[in-house]
């Protein structure tokens, strides 16, 4: 079955038809820019626009949102700009009836991460396995036996002797913006690693964002116990875990 998925992003809202059999692209990925102002009805509209974009679909959509979502709105504030308003602001119910369709809205990681695990390199692993994307900061999907726990926002967590969160010291953004050499960042991101260990115990960690194309940059240099692998599909999988969302109904 091909679903519409959306990713939605400080800077573009990117979206594509979705074959959830193969989890792979069923369609080109439309992008059209996230509005400058990032306030709710604007921002609302845009998604709303890259949805009629797919004008001969008529089917249920999946949004994955940079924020904690709870039954279809944010609790937090939309990516790391603190634009009034976002905050409880019902995005699920009013695009849905804007479009006339269902639409499922969940946590951009949570979406990425229910892609990997069901279609990348998490697929079939048992016990706790952790995705994580690397970019503008980190973002986390916590998932047991398969089953996601959401919302976990671990790249908020804040390391002994850092008096910033984790992903203001060990993201991809980061590296690239005081030019770290790959062993340096590697040494940033296993202390993070060590640390998410500690809390999780997780059996696999899964590294995916931009930043995963380079994994042999910087995997290699980890000493953290447990496995950690690149993600299989990269980019793509913000779009197709939403759509898989709206599908099959998650979190569930």
């Amino acid at each position: 079955m091909e679903v519409l998925g959306v990713d939605v992003g400080g800077t573009g809202i990117k979206a594509a038809l979705v074959d959830t059999k193969r989890g792979d692209f069923a369609s080109e990925r439309q992008r059209v820019p996230t509005p400058e102002s990032l306030a709710p009805e604007d921002v609302l509209q845009a998604v709303a626009d890259s949805v009629r974009a797919f004008d001969a679909y008529a089917g249920p959509v999946g949004v994955g949102f940079p924020a904690v979502v709870v039954d279809g709105a944010p609790r937090t504030a939309f990516t790391a700009h603190h634009v009034p308003g976002w905050i409880g602001f019902p995005v699920a119910r009013l695009l849905g009836e804007r479009l006339q369709r269902p639409v499922t809205m969940l946590n951009d990681a949570d979406a990425a991460g229910i892609a990997e695990m069901r279609f990348g390199n998490g697929r079939g692993e048992k016990g706790v396995v952790l995705v994580l994307t690397l970019g503008t900061g980190i973002g986390s999907a916590l998932f047991v036996d398969g089953r996601l726990v959401p919302n976990t926002e671990l790249g908020n967590l804040y390391l002994r002797n850092q008096k910033q969160v984790s992903e203001r010291y060990a993201s991809a953004l980061v590296r690239e913006e005081k030019g770290l050499k790959w062993k340096t960042f590697a040494g940033r991101l296993d202390k993070y690693l060590r640390h998410v260990n500690r809390l999780f115990s997780p059996r696999l960690i899964i590294i995916g964002g931009g930043v995963s194309k380079d994994y042999d940059m910087f995997i290699p240099e980890l000493t953290v116990e447990t496995r950690v692998i690149p993600a299989a599909l990269r980019n793509r999988a913000g779009i197709i875990g939403a759509a898989t969302a709206a599908l099959e109904g998650w979190p569930h």
